[in-house]
């Protein structure tokens, strides 16, 4: 029986998963503005707007981020936890629920950039064709992250930046979201 549960728990977090990550994706790139006309940035545009267009009348962009698409990405992520406690017969509490759900989306975001970075640098590392639309959609992402580095930590040809950014987020998952993790599952829990 333990094999099916974990079976259907991968299938569930592969599928928010997927719905968390299309979201995230929308939401940095309109917060770092990446280019429209590139065909990735409207693939993710023409699948996330029929679902954010109407709830973005309600509770519109702060700034360029777009406050919709966050709310929809955290409520995936308690929905993806909530039917996994619930494949596992425990009913969590409420308040850990929310802390576990935050928790798990602050590290979600902060291992995507980490891939992201790390696929970046290899793809610039292989001299790719800059108009290739994953690695200008990529450049756009990783670009306000590398900004403040860009040229302060370069020896000889090679830029450490992008494992200094790296570095910063392995230290943010460590310290700040692993704690969060634990907080909210003991809360969660708790009986």
């Amino acid at each position: 029986m333990s094999y099916l549960i974990n079976a259907l728990s991968m299938l569930i977090e592969l599928a928010f998963d997927a719905v968390v990550t299309l979201l995230l994706v929308r939401l940095l790139a309109e917060a770092c503005r990446a280019d429209f006309n590139n065909p990735l940035s409207q693939f993710v545009y023409r699948y996330t707007n029929p679902v954010l267009a109407p709830i973005r009348r309600v509770l519109p962009n702060w700034r360029r981020i777009n406050l919709t698409a966050l709310l929809l990405a955290w409520l995936a992520v308690l929905l993806k936890r909530l039917l996994l406690f619930a494949l596992i017969g425990i009913m969590p509490h409420v308040l850990g629920l929310l802390v576990l759900s935050l928790a798990e989306l602050l590290d979600f975001i902060l291992l995507f950039y980490l891939v992201l970075i790390f696929g970046w640098s290899l793809l610039s590392m292989l001299q790719t064709d800059s108009r290739q639309p994953l690695l200008r959609l990529a450049n756009a992402l990783v670009a306000p992250l590398m900004r403040p580095l860009r040229g302060r930590l370069v020896a000889g040809q090679i830029d450490f930046a992008p494992m200094a950014v790296m570095i910063v987020l392995l230290l943010a998952r460590l310290l700040i979201a692993a704690p969060l993790l634990d907080l909210g599952t003991r809360l969660a829990v708790q009986g």
